[in-house]
């Protein structure tokens, strides 16, 4: 047999399950960071009046939008399943790849792998907790105090954790991190929100508009992680740019900077 295989026993099977993990995770990120962005372009458009029409692959679309439907309708789309796609998807490489593997702790930390899990596992969840209380103070009101705390913390978690993780897996669970909380606020957050907001028209009552607001909040929070994620997914093709730089974590800092900058300006194209 050609290619490398010579017998059922030398299918390269790992090989093509880690294929299908990636291109599962790859794709899914597409179809969530596209499906964001689409709303928050359409949002915008919104400012121009209550419609927009639209025209795409051969045909006309004409999109509305209302705070309170008149009637609910026999179907309503929910979109949450590519977010869980890409996490789900990002927590398999994560753990086949850094977490049982033999790249994820720094040679000079000292450090044995058990414990450097149990690192990496914290800063993922310790960043959404600190993320979602935050969020939730005054301090998440003001999106450039927001803003400017959390690059502050996130060059200290870069930096942290470039000093007991190897570059590309300090690089990866910056980007998990980010990845959790994205995905914790569509299933913990947007989520539950729309659907007391459902909940309550199905009941003849208006529904609450701070949830909306709450919502929305994350959903924006969301447009400006989405960025920095993308970079963090494809660094791995540039090491000595990136996470193999002297001073990669600053680099991190300043590219995910770059890239709250450059979601900043889509968001209002």
């Amino acid at each position: 047999m050609q290619h490398g295989v010579d017998a059922l026993g030398d299918f390269p099977l790992w090989e093509w399950l880690n294929l299908a993990v990636r291109w599962t995770h790859v794709f899914a990120a597409i179809l969530w960071v596209g499906q964001t962005y689409f709303f928050t372009w359409l949002d915008g458009r919104f400012a121009d009046g209550a419609r927009v029409w639209m025209v795409h692959s051969g045909g006309f679309y004409v999109v509305d939008r209302q705070k309170v439907p008149e009637r609910m309708p026999a179907h309503l789309h929910w979109f949450r399943w590519e977010a869980a796609a890409t996490w789900g998807s990002g927590v398999i490489l994560l753990v086949t790849m850094y977490w049982a593997g033999s790249a994820l702790v720094n040679e000079t930390s000292g450090l044995g792998n058990t414990v450097a899990v149990l690192i990496g596992i914290a800063v993922i969840a310790g960043g959404w907790i600190v993320y979602d209380v935050a969020a939730r103070t005054a301090l998440g009101k003001s999106l450039g105090a927001f803003a400017a705390v959390s690059l502050a913390a996130i060059a200290a978690i870069a930096f942290g954790l470039s000093q007991i993780f190897g570059g590309r897996a300090a690089y990866i669970h910056v980007g998990a991190m980010f990845g959790t909380i994205m995905a914790a606020n569509v299933w913990l957050r947007i989520l539950p929100a729309q659907r007391r907001m459902v909940e309550a028209l199905e009941a003849g009552r208006a529904p609450d508009e701070a949830l909306a607001a709450r919502a929305k909040m994350r959903s924006k929070h969301n447009t400006f992680l989405a960025v920095p994620v993308v970079f963090l997914m494809i660094s791995n093709h540039f090491p000595v740019a990136t996470y193999g730089a002297a001073y990669g974590w600053l680099i991190l800092t300043a590219l995910v900077a770059a890239g709250w900058g450059a979601a900043s300006v889509i968001r209002r194209a």
